[in-house]
């Protein structure tokens, strides 16, 4: 199903799988377009779309709204609020997306970044000790996740929420990033649970690979 206001633009990054994974486990009414804002060909055609060019961008009947967690904040309520704005933990729900992304995404995509995007264009490597650093603090992160799992199915409530989703942000890539998750087995257990959701393991099923062109929008604002 679809619906003539509802835009999602995504890559298969990270942040724009997250948002592409949401929209298809909730079964939200979007048009999915693959986007590459930075290439030369469609820059100039982005920028009204987000002036940062970048993607995730949902835009709803002519207005843009950017960046994972708002636009699964959105696409919840739109569909199930009880994924996110909706439950009654939607504090704690909050708590772990922002712990998510300060303790664990933010440590962890530096190896993301470097092993897996800096290759495509790049054969400068980082320092040794940068990434040794980002090493212990997303280290430090994955225990605080690993012991927190123990006993409990889900982050929050014993129900799946966005909650998962965003503190799984980066496992799907773990094994290219070298993200030593078999470290930690109360992770690995619950990571295998979200992978039996056929949106979280494979969102771009069905969804064109390349953009030949940025869908033009009349009148879409930021």
């Amino acid at each position: 199903m679809t619906h003539a206001g509802l835009t999602l633009y995504f890559s298969r990054n990270l942040n724009p799988r997250v948002a592409v994974a949401v929209a298809k486990y909730l079964g939200a009414p979007v048009d999915y377009v693959p986007a590459s804002p930075r290439h030369p060909a469609h820059e100039e055609a982005f920028r009204p779309i987000n002036p940062n060019r970048l993607v995730p961008v949902l835009v709803e009947n002519g207005k843009s709204l950017w960046e994972a967690d708002a636009i699964a904040y959105r696409l919840a309520q739109l569909t199930r609020p009880d994924f996110w704005p909706g439950h009654p933990h939607a504090a704690e729900i909050t708590m772990w997306v922002s712990w998510g992304a300060l303790h664990l995404n933010r440590p962890g995509s530096s190896f993301y970044f470097h092993r897996l995007v800096r290759p495509q264009f790049s054969a400068e490597e980082p320092a040794e000790a940068f990434m040794d650093g980002e090493m212990r603090q997303f280290r430090e992160g994955a225990a605080v996740l690993n012991d927190y799992l123990a006993g409990r199915k889900w982050l929050v409530d014993d129900t799946l929420t966005y909650a998962d989703f965003r503190a799984a942000s980066l496992f799907p890539f773990a094994k290219g990033a070298g993200l030593p998750l078999a470290d930690y087995p109360n992770i690995l257990r619950w990571h295998g649970q979200l992978n039996e959701l056929d949106a979280w393991r494979d969102p771009f099923a069905g969804l064109a690979e390349h953009p030949d062109q940025i869908k033009p929008l009349e009148g879409a604002t930021s």
